[in-house]
């Protein structure tokens, strides 16, 4: 994988999101592919009561790393975004992760597929 450091580099992120049990956790690596930021982090939520939650525990995470950011679609059931430079955060439903298959999109982009662990 290239770049594979660089997308390991928000583990805490990642762990964020997976503590309050969000689904199928994916880093893209955008570098150079879309003019927005730097990496993609997608996530798949159960409800829009969890999209919530995994909103919270990203915006926790990156506040404790010093990031600032804004968010994109409260309103939304099935996307919210979390803007905060260098990564922004895609928090779907299972509707809207199958409506605007980001990772075929920019299937060439190398990703990394976060295992979680009790």
């Amino acid at each position: 994988m290239k770049n594979g450091n660089r997308l390991r580099e928000f583990e805490y992120l990642y762990n964020a999101l997976a503590d309050k049990r969000g689904l199928d956790i994916v880093a893209m690596d955008m570098e150079g592919a879309a003019a927005i930021s730097d990496t993609f982090v997608l996530v798949t939520a159960n409800s829009e009561i969890h999209m919530g939650t995994l909103r919270d525990a990203a915006l926790e995470a990156l506040h404790s790393k010093g990031l600032q950011s804004t968010v994109e679609g409260y309103d939304s059931s099935r996307w919210r975004l979390i803007d905060a430079g260098d990564v922004v955060v895609h928090i779907f439903s299972r509707a809207g992760r199958d409506h605007y298959k980001l990772e075929k999109l920019w299937g060439d982009a190398p990703t990394f597929h976060f295992t979680y662990e009790d």
